[in-house]
């Protein structure tokens, strides 16, 4: 089998992924990602044991324990830029022989949740509550440069540019459905597909000093409906979560805390509270 490429698969000196610093045995089957690396403690404080800790920049690692079985906890840090580098580097650490820069002929599945916060889209939803995102529509463009097939909901992602008439000089945008299997495990969690920022700013509607180029995004989202289907929250990772983690061959799924609701303009007085409640 033919080798990667140095400039492709990039490795430390120790001969682990570039960015997260990690190698196979460094990282479980089962993993929890988080955007903020000081929220990593927050999730192993309840593992029984931690036998690795791995920081490199934003990216943290904690493997260990919980309930008898092996679970990490990783930080990515902010952006679907990010989960680019971590979903592959992951996939690499669990799915390339390192030594030989080839990749393994049997595959590593992986289990990814994601542990997020972000901002209501629909005034039925309350602040410090749960949603789990059924699918990712992304504005960030980031599965335009991965060929693929079969992952990309064609359908849905063309009713929602048509209904919101998305801008032509933007990425188009793209929906992705989360693990079924990952799905079936949480039916307490109320549902709905989770959009994806490319920025925090104009690109979530908001304005400072710059007016954003979609005055009335909220509510082109708030109106969306698709067999089903409504948008009820906004962040900036869940859909290069879902297209990567299905382009790979693995199970992702994210639940978000709402710290905010941008309909209803109110804000979580305590969301670090809301966050610990959901790691539990």
């Amino acid at each position: 089998m033919k080798a990667i490429k140095d400039t492709e698969l990039i490795l430390t000196p120790e001969n682990k992924v570039y960015h997260l610093n990690i190698s196979k045995n460094d990282i479980a089957d089962n993993i929890i990602i988080v955007g903020d690396s000081a929220r990593v403690t927050q999730v192993s404080k309840h593992f029984s044991k931690v036998d690795c800790i791995i920081e490199n920049r934003e990216f943290v690692t904690h493997t260990g324990k919980y309930n008898g079985k092996r679970i990490s906890v990783l930080s990515t840090g902010i952006g679907t830029d990010n989960i680019d580098i971590v979903l592959n580097e992951l996939d690499a650490a669990k799915n390339i022989d390192l030594e030989t820069r080839t990749i393994n002929t049997n595959k590593k599945l992986l289990n990814i949740i994601r542990l997020g916060t972000s901002g209501a889209l629909q005034k039925d939803i309350e602040v410090d509550s749960f949603i789990m995102a059924t699918h990712g529509l992304g504005f960030d463009g980031l599965a335009h440069f991965y060929k693929s097939e079969n992952i990309i909901d064609i359908k849905m992602s063309e009713a929602f540019a048509k209904h919101s008439n998305w801008p032509k000089n933007l990425a188009n945008p793209y929906i992705v459905g989360a693990s079924e299997k990952l799905l079936s495990k949480f039916s307490e969690f109320k549902k709905g597909i989770t959009a994806t920022a490319s920025g925090f700013y104009a690109p979530q509607g908001r304005e400072l000093r710059i007016k954003p180029t979609i005055e009335d995004l909220h509510q082109k989202m708030n109106t969306f409906q698709f067999e089903g289907n409504r948008i009820t929250n906004f962040e900036m990772e869940t859909s290069a979560l879902y297209f990567l983690g299905k382009a790979l061959g693995h199970n992702t799924l994210t639940i978000c805390a709402i710290i905010g609701n941008r309909i209803t303009q109110k804000q979580s007085k305590d969301y670090k509270k809301t966050v610990d409640k959901l790691i539990l």
